[in-house]
C-alpha cells in the first residue's frame, strides 16, 4: 500500500521518506501528518560530539581507544568485559602465559574494571534506601538510573537513525479518508491527541515500560529480581521488537521486600504501594519532561523540544491489575468485575480520573496509614490499597490507555491455559494427543511426537506452535460448535495481530469474538471448562483474559497494532538484563553487582558505537582530501552510511541471520561466471532457492519414474514439451489427460534430481523483518519415509493473477512430487535444460454446502486428490518458476482418527485435507483477504 504524503512540514535532518510502502490490506493509500511537530530548534550534539567532549577526549587524539593502548587491547577488553566470566576467572584467564605474552594494558581482572570505569559513560546507577511507613524485615534498597537520560541516549543513537518516527499521522485507505489504518504508535489516537495539547514546534518522544518478576537463576533457592525495562515508541517496531537491537533498557530493579505485618494480606497491599512509591521517586524526570519538556538532540544532532508521555506499559495481568490499583478478579481496564468477565460487549472503561476520583473520596473518610482501614474502605470500590497511583501526576497517563493488550500473556498463554484445555477434555487426551503425533513433520516448524496433552514449562513459541494445527486437529472429533468457538478465538489472535489494520480487519476482530461468544455455551454444555482440581464441569466465564479481548479494539485504535506490545521481547531482554549478568557474580547482592556488569556492557557497546563513527570519518576526511570544491557523491554518501550502519551493527548482538534469497538472486543474476539456469531466482514476490548440487546427478528418466515411484512420468515429459513448443517460457496449466505415450520419445535421457526447495516470500507490510524461507520437500520412499516425503506447494496456472494479491484466483494447490532439470546431450543446448521442472499432483477445492468453498466449522478449504475418471491421479508438469508459496495440507481424520496413521504414512493414506491457513501469520491474512474478496 503506497501512501501519499500530504500536509508534511518537516526541517532540517530528519527527511520524512516519500511514497513509503505498507500492505494494511486495503487498496490504496493516503495520509495526513501533524503540521508543525518535531520542529528543529537549534544545533545540539551528534553521538561523536559527545564521545569527544569527554573528559578523556583529548587523549583520544592520539590514541582513538584510550584507555586501552590499541584495538588488540580494547577488543579483548571488550570481550572479557561484556561476557559473564566472574572475576576470579578473568584473572585465571589472564593468567595464561599465551595470554601474559600479548601487550596488554591489565593484568588481572580488577585492573581491566578499572579502566572501564573511564569510558565514556552512558546513564549512570545510583542507589537509595527507600524509607517505608510499616517496618520490613530487611532495609528496602532500589537500584536504578534517571529513565529520562535512557531515553535521550536511545533518541540519540545513530544505530536508530533511519528508524524514528517523530510526527503524528493519520493514515487511511483511499482519498476520502473514511477508513483509517493503524500501524505504529505515531498512527494511533493518542499521539495525534497528545500532539495536538502539547506546544508548537514540540517533539513527541513515547515511552515505554515494562516490567516482570523473574527468576534470577534456575539454580539460587528461588531467587527473584523485579526488572524496569525502557523504550522509546518512535522506534520502528520492526526494529524495536528485535532483541538484537538493544531498545529496551534496564532503568531500575525494583525491590522485593518482606512487609512485617501480621494480616498476610495486607503484605500484599504494603508490597504494591511499595512498588508505587518506587516508580514514582524512578520515574519523576519523565513526568517533569511531559509536563514542561527537555531539549535533547536527535541522531543528527539537531536540538528538539521533546515531551515525554506514558505510551505502553507492558506487563502481565496481574501486574497490569496492581499498577492499576485494582483487586484481583477485577479488570484493570473496564469497570467490570469476574462475574462479568463472560459479558459479550465492553464495559465502561476505567479511566485514571474514576480511580483518582474513588480514592480521593476513600481519603476523605480514612487515613491512608491505617492500611487495614483504608483496604476495607476500599473494597466496595474494588480497589487495592494503594493511596497514590505512581501514574497520577503523569500528563496524559490512563492505564486504561497505556495498559496495552499483549500478545504473549493475554492471548498466547490464554489459548494454552483454556482453549487447549477445553479440546483436551471434549476430544480426549488419547484421540487429541494421536492426532497430534502422526501430522507429517515440516522443516522449521515443531513437530509433537508425543502430543501435547503432557507437555510441561510450555513456553510461548510451543503456544504458537500449537495454534498452527489445533482448529484442524479437533475438525469432526468436537462438536461443530465446540469448533466454531475455538476457531473464532483463533481468528481473532492471528487478526489482532497484524503489522497493520484496517476498518475491515478491526470489524473482523469484532465479528470473531462475536462469533466466539455466540457459541461459547457448547464448550460448558461438553465439558469443556473445568474446574482444574476439582474437575467439576464450571458454569461462567471467569476469565480475565477472555475480558481483556474486548478492550483489543479501543486499544488499537488509541496506541496503534498490537504486536508491537508483545512481552516477547521484554522476556528475550531479561535473560540478556538480568539472568546472564547474574551468572557473572559471587550469587550474593545480586542487584549491584548486575548493575556493574550492565554498565560495563553499555560502555563497550558505545565506546564501539564511538569509535566506529571516529574510524569513518577519518577515512572519509582522509578521502575528500583538500578537494572542497567537489560537491558530495550521494552514492559515495550511502555506501559511506551503509558502511557505518553495519559496524555499529555488527557489535550491538548477535542478530539471528535470516538467509536473504531475494538477495542472493539478485546478486546472481548480475554475475557473468554464475552457471545458469540460476539456482536461486525471484518471481514476483517469491524468492525460490536450489542448492547448487543436486541431490541425484544424471540419473535415467526410467530410474527416476522407479525411484519415486511415477510411471508416467516419461509420458508426461513427452507431453509437456509437445504444450510448451520451443519457447519454454509459456505459463504452463495442468492440462488434463495424458496425450504421450508411457514409452514416448525425449530429446533428452537423463535428470539432475533435487529433493527439496525453499521458498520465501516477501513480506506484505513494509518495515517488516524478512520472512525466513519454508522447505518443500520431493524426496523419493527410502528407509525412513516408505511412500516418500513430499510437501504441498500453491503454483500459478493463470497469468492474469498475481500472488499474493489475487489469492487463491489463477493458483492451484499441488503435492510436490519430483523437482528435476532436464539434462542436455553431449554437444547440445536444449532449450528446456534452462528451466527448472516439478511433476505434481493437483489438489482440488471441494465446494462445501450453499455454494461456499469454506467447511462452515473450521472456515477452511477443503481438499481432495484430484483423478481423471475418478480412477487415475491427475498429475502433470509444472515449471518450478511458477511455484508462488509453500503451504500446508492437515488430513480430515474423521471423528476418530484410524489408528494405522503415522506420522509418514498419514498423507498418503488421508482421502481429503484442510488447507492450514494458520501455519502462517502472513498466509493467513492472504487466504483470509481472498476469501472475503470471493
Amino acid at each position: 500500500m503506497a501512501y501519499h504524503h500530504e500536509e508534511v512540514d518537516m526541517e532540517n535532518g530528519f527527511p520524512i521518506s516519500d511514497g513509503e510502502t505498507l500492505d494494511g490490506g486495503a487498496a490504496g493509500g493516503h495520509f495526513m501528518q501533524f503540521q508543525g511537530a518535531a520542529k528543529v530548534h537549534a544545533r545540539g550534539l551528534t553521538f561523536l560530539e559527545c564521545f569527544n567532549d569527554d573528559v578523556y577526549a583529548h587523549h583520544r587524539n592520539e590514541n582513538l581507544y584510550y584507555p586501552f593502548a590499541s584495538f588488540q587491547d580494547w577488543e579483548l577488553a571488550s570481550f572479557l568485559l561484556s561476557s559473564t566470566l566472574s572475576m576470579a576467572a578473568i584473572d585465571h584467564f589472564l593468567a595464561i602465559e599465551l595470554i601474559k605474552a600479548l601487550p596488554l594494558s591489565y593484568h588481572m581482572a580488577k585492573e581491566l574494571r578499572g579502566r572501564a570505569e573511564l569510558l565514556p559513560s552512558g546513564p549512570k546507577w545510583q542507589c537509595r534506601v527507600i524509607s517505608t511507613e510499616h517496618p520490613t524485615k530487611l532495609p528496602v534498597h532500589l537500584y536504578w538510573r534517571n529513565p529520562l537520560d535512557c531515553i535521550e541516549s536511545l533518541f540519540n543513537n545513530p544505530r536508530f537513525a533511519k528508524d524514528i518516527d517523530l510526527v503524528p499521522e493519520c493514515i487511511y485507505t483511499t482519498a476520502e479518508r473514511t477508513v483509517r489504518i493503524y500501524g505504529e504508535w505515531m498512527t494511533g489516537e493518542a499521539a495525534w491527541m497528545m500532539q495536538s495539547k502539547l506546544p508548537a514546534s514540540s517533539t513527541l518522544l513515547g515511552v515505554i515500560l515494562s516490567s516482570d518478576k523473574t527468576n534470577i537463576m534456575n539454580m539460587t533457592g528461588g531467587r527473584v529480581a523485579h526488572p524496569l525495562l525502557i523504550s522509546l515508541a518512535n522506534i520502528k517496531m520492526s526494529v524495536r521488537n528485535k532483541a538484537s537491537s538493544h531498545t529496551f533498557l534496564l532503568t531500575a530493579l525494583l525491590p522485593i521486600t518482606e512487609f512485617l505485618h501480621p494480616v498476610k494480606r495486607m503484605q500484599g497491599v504494603l508490597e504494591a504501594r511499595l512498588i508505587h512509591q518506587c516508580l514514582d521517586i524512578i520515574l519523576e524526570p519523565l513526568k517533569q519532561a511531559a509536563r514542561i519538556g527537555r531539549m535533547m538532540s536527535d541522531p543528527a544532532g539537531n536540538l528538539r523540544y521533546c515531551f515525554t508521555p506514558l505510551a505502553s506499559y507492558i506487563v502481565d495481568t496481574p501486574e497490569a491489575a496492581m499498577l492499576a490499583c485494582v483487586q484481583g478478579k477485577t479488570s484493570p481496564l473496564t469497570m467490570a468485575s469476574y462475574k462479568e468477565f463472560g459479558d459479550a460487549f465492553q464495559h465502561t472503561p476505567r479511566t485514571a480520573k474514576t480511580t483518582l476520583t474513588q480514592l480521593k473520596s476513600i481519603k476523605s473518610t480514612c487515613d491512608a496509614l491505617d492500611v487495614e482501614a483504608f483496604f476495607a474502605t476500599c473494597e466496595p470500590y474494588r480497589l487495592s490499597g494503594v493511596a497514590d497511583p505512581f501514574w497520577c501526576d503523569w500528563l496524559f497517563a490512563d492505564p486504561n490507555q497505556f495498559l496495552t493488550p499483549e500478545a504473549l500473556h493475554h492471548w498466547h498463554r490464554e489459548s494454552y491455559d483454556h482453549d487447549v484445555q477445553w479440546c483436551i477434555r471434549i476430544v480426549g487426551a488419547e484421540e487429541f494427543d494421536f492426532r497430534f503425533s502422526v501430522l507429517q513433520p515440516l522443516i522449521t516448524f515443531r513437530h509433537f511426537k508425543q502430543g501435547i496433552s503432557t507437555l510441561k514449562q510450555v513456553t510461548g513459541r510451543a503456544q504458537r506452535d500449537i495454534q498452527h494445527y489445533l482448529v484442524a486437529v479437533i475438525a469432526n472429533a468436537a462438536p461443530p460448535g465446540v469448533v466454531i468457538a475455538v476457531r473464532a478465538l483463533m481468528d481473532f489472535r492471528y487478526l489482532s495481530q497484524a503489522v497493520t489494520i484496517d476498518g475491515t480487519q478491526c470489524q473482523k476482530i469484532l465479528d470473531a469474538l462475536k462469533t466466539f461468544h455466540d457459541h461459547k455455551h457448547e464448550i460448558i454444555t461438553h465439558g469443556g471448562r473445568r474446574g482444574a482440581k476439582s474437575k467439576n464441569i464450571l458454569d461462567n466465564w471467569y476469565i480475565p483474559k477472555l475480558k481483556m479481548m474486548q478492550s483489543v479494539m479501543p486499544s488499537i485504535y488509541q496506541v496503534g497494532s498490537l504486536i508491537q506490545w508483545s512481552a516477547d521481547t521484554t522476556e528475550r531482554a531479561h535473560i540478556t538484563l538480568i539472568k546472564d549478568p547474574a551468572e557473572s557474580t559471587n550469587n550474593q547482592d545480586y542487584d549491584p553487582q548486575i548493575c556493574r556488569y550492565l554498565d560495563h556492557v553499555e560502555k563497550c557497546r558505545y565506546f564501539h558505537t564511538m569509535t566506529s563513527i571516529a574510524e569513518q570519518s577519518h577515512m572519509h576526511t582522509a578521502t575528500v582530501g583538500d578537494d572542497l570544491d567537489d560537491g558530495v557523491n550521494d552514492d559515495e554518501e550511502a555506501d559511506e552510511a551503509g558502511d557505518l550502519q553495519a559496524a555499529i551493527s555488527d557489535f550491538w548482538g548477535t542478530e539471528r541471520v535470516v538467509l536473504n534469497f531475494f538477495k542472493k538472486a539478485e546478486l546472481a543474476s548480475l554475475s557473468t561466471t554464475v552457471p545458469r539456469p540460476l539456482r536461486t531466482f525471484v518471481v514476483g514476490s517469491t524468492a525460490i532457492h536450489l542448492n547448487f548440487d543436486p541431490s541425484l546427478r544424471r540419473q535415467a528418466i526410467d530410474d527416476v519414474a522407479e525411484k519415486f515411484c511415477l510411471p508416467d512420468l516419461r509420458a508426461a515429459l513427452a507431453d509437456y514439451i509437445q504444450w510448451e513448443g520451443q519457447t519454454v517460457q509459456n505459463l504452463h496449466k495442468l492440462t488434463g489427460q495424458r496425450q504421450a505415450s508411457q514409452n514416448a520419445d525425449l530429446p533428452f535421457k537423463h535428470l539432475n534430481i533435487w529433493f527439496k526447495v525453499c521458498v520465501q516470500q516477501m513480506p506484505r507490510h513494509s518495515g517488516s523483518a524478512l520472512l525466513p524461507a519454508l522447505m518443500v520437500n520431493a524426496s523419493p520412499p527410502d528407509a525412513n519415509w516408505k511412500y516418500g516425503r513430499y510437501d504441498a506447494a500453491i503454483f500459478t496456472v493463470d497469468s492474469t493473477k498475481r500472488w499474493p494479491a489475487s489469492g487463491l484466483k489463477g493458483h492451484v494447490v499441488v503435492e510436490v512430487r519430483l523437482i528435476m532439470l532436464p539434462v542436455s546431450p553431449p554437444g547440445r543446448t536444449l532449450p528446456w535444460a534452462a528451466r527448472f521442472l516439478t511433476y505434481v499432483q493437483r489438489l482440488d477445492i471441494v465446494p462445501q454446502q450453499h455454494g461456499s468453498v469454506l467447511e462452515r466449522t473450521t472456515q477452511m478449504h477443503v481438499l481432495k486428490r484430484a483423478m481423471h475418471a475418478g480412477v487415475m491421479p491427475f498429475r502433470d508438469i509444472l515449471p518450478l518458476d511458477q511455484l508462488r508459496s509453500f503451504t500446508h495440507i492437515i488430513p480430515r481424520f474423521g471423528p476418530v482418527a484410524d489408528t494405522r496413521l503415522t506420522p509418514q504414512n498419514s498423507s498418503k493414506f488421508a482421502q481429503s485435507f484442510f488447507l492450514n491457513k494458520y501455519i502462517d501469520k502472513d498466509f493467513y491474512q492472504i487466504i483470509s483477504e481472498s476469501n472475503t474478496a470471493a
